[in-house]
């Protein structure tokens, strides 16, 4: 193939009309079965594309962004892993943000959409002000969050269901004799941060707990606050017997503090974090976590936003992915290890 391949080679590759190859390779909103012999059928014959000539006359990138607070953080990560491929097999660049949760970034990142530098965004911000809604709605592309916005919001949403989740660790803790549990939680003017303090005093009182102030403890959802809180909760109240912690990083700086006071986990503390990363089974004890579905998150925002990108005229849509709970060392005690 001396002079390369073109539409009609890339076509007869594919089993499919070369009209259907055209659309695909400009952008145009094709189903996805097709989409994907076509790009295969592209990659195996080496053709690449002009993007700057596709893109004018398209109009369109083939480029979506993911912003999310911290790109260090695995639970962004997770969603990345499952976020990439379905936008890969369709024929999409990834471009990441990472905000620190930053409120002026992230609307400045929903203000450049009219700029057309991606054809769609997916965000995950930690705070959902104003600010955020009016840029909502007037995105000039399509947005999916991932996380939980205002009832009436007319935007794609991937929600966790926190509420649940910390439910089922506080019931955990309960079952295993624990009745001094701390609340280790982020920023209460955080989606996060809100939804768990609120679902750890309910949860509380349900199983006819009293609420302790003395017994909550707000840092940030970084390792190094998790440590410093936790600390600072232990020097208040010793007689803890247990920590419910807003995500893993937290709760790894927990079981830091806990190991430099000479407390046992589970012995002495049991602790539950949230988002059960990849660091919640490596870590030492490894940890229980509450799932909150994070590569599902992920996976789902994708997708819902592929479907706009290919025409999908509709309603806003909400999914809601369930939590559950993941059991290890750090709220049992491991065979074999001594009592």
């Amino acid at each position: 193939m001396a002079d390369g391949p073109t539409i009609n080679t890339i076509a007869e590759r594919a089993g499919v009309s070369i009209a259907s190859v055209s659309r695909v390779l400009n952008g145009l909103p094709t189903r996805q079965d097709t989409v994907r012999k076509v790009m295969a059928a592209a990659d195996e014959l080496g053709y690449v594309r002009n993007a700057v000539a596709r893109s004018l006359k398209s109009r369109r990138t083939h480029q979506v962004a993911f912003a999310m607070a911290d790109v260090g953080n695995p639970a962004y990560l997770a969603m990345l892993r499952e976020i990439q491929p379905v936008l890969k097999a369709a024929g999409y660049r990834l471009v990441l943000h990472s905000t620190d949760a930053v409120v002026a970034d992230e609307i400045d990142v929903l203000h450049s959409l009219g700029e057309r530098y991606v054809d769609g965004l997916i965000m995950s911000p930690l705070r959902v002000t104003e600010a955020h809604l009016e840029m909502l709605a007037a995105a000039r592309a399509p947005v999916v969050i991932i996380g939980s916005v205002p009832e009436g919001t007319r935007v794609d949403n991937v929600r966790a269901d926190s509420r649940t989740g910390v439910k089922l660790a506080i019931d955990h803790l309960h079952e295993l004799g624990r009745r001094r549990i701390g609340m280790i939680n982020g920023p209460l003017d955080t989606v996060p941060g809100a939804a768990r303090g609120a679902a750890y005093r309910e949860a509380l009182g349900d199983l006819g707990l009293p609420y302790d102030e003395d017994l909550v403890q707000i840092g940030d959802f970084y390792r190094a606050e998790g440590a410093r809180a936790v600390g600072e909760l232990l020097a208040r109240v010793p007689d803890v017997d247990a920590l419910m912690c807003a995500n893993d990083l937290i709760a790894l700086g927990a079981l830091d503090v806990l190991r430099a006071a000479g407390r046992r986990v589970p012995d002495d503390v049991a602790v539950v974090g949230m988002d059960d990363t990849d660091l919640a089974a490596a870590s030492w004890p490894s940890l229980t976590s509450v799932s909150l579905g994070s590569a599902e998150r992920g996976k789902a925002a994708a997708e819902l936003l592929l479907d706009r990108l290919q025409g999908g005229d509709r309603e806003p849509r909400v999914v809601t992915v369930p939590p559950r709970l993941v059991i290890r060392a750090s709220t049992r005690q491991e065979e074999g290890s001594p009592a």
